[in-house]
């Protein structure tokens, strides 16, 4: 997904709810940090999108049913904006306060609010698709996060699945502490 494409799905997301501002939580996210994207960031079509107080999931649907997957706004466009809720990522304690806000002329009145990149990375690490693991990957090469912030932040995940926890630090190339 280009810039150009991620703000308009964002300019369409908050005139679609009303909202001015919205939560990004999947991959894309990292358009608030860098103003660079490479491969692994540009090549998915949908950005994840979440109303701040979506409780019941009717504000996500709203987002798939009129910008969503194989909406004539996907067909129009060629991407689209998935309705999540903000519980759909598992994040580490205190993402809400590190959250960056990416407004242009081009999201018109609407302030994404992007995940932190060290909190995306924990976030696409628990997921843990093959695709995940290359953004991951991509991430740390570019230097966008540090072995030691994620480390630290995963150290204090209190309900993390022990497997999946070991699986992250394996693929960081660090032992888990116990």
């Amino acid at each position: 997904m280009t810039r150009d494409q991620f703000e308009h799905a964002i300019r369409a997301a908050g005139a679609i709810l009303g909202e001015k501002k919205l939560l990004v939580i999947g991959s894309q996210a990292i358009h608030a940090s860098t103003k660079k994207l490479f491969p692994e960031a540009s090549r998915s079509i949908e950005v994840d999108i979440a109303a701040l107080d979506d409780k019941d999931g009717s504000k996500a649907d709203l987002i798939d049913g009129s910008i969503g997957e194989l909406s004539l706004f996907q067909d129009t466009f060629g991407y689209y904006a998935q309705g999540v809720v903000s519980s759909t990522a598992v994040l580490p304690g205190g993402w809400r306060k590190r959250l960056i806000p990416y407004k242009t002329n081009n999201t018109g009145e609407t302030i994404a609010l992007c995940l932190e990149p060290h909190d995306l990375w924990i976030s696409k690490a628990i997921a843990g698709r093959e695709k995940d693991w290359q953004f991951c990957q991509a991430l740390l090469s570019r230097k966008l996060v540090e072995v030691d912030t994620i480390k630290s932040r995963l150290s204090r995940m209190k309900n993390l699945d022990a497997k999946v926890s070991q699986e992250i630090y394996g693929k960081l190339g660090l032992e888990r502490r116990k």
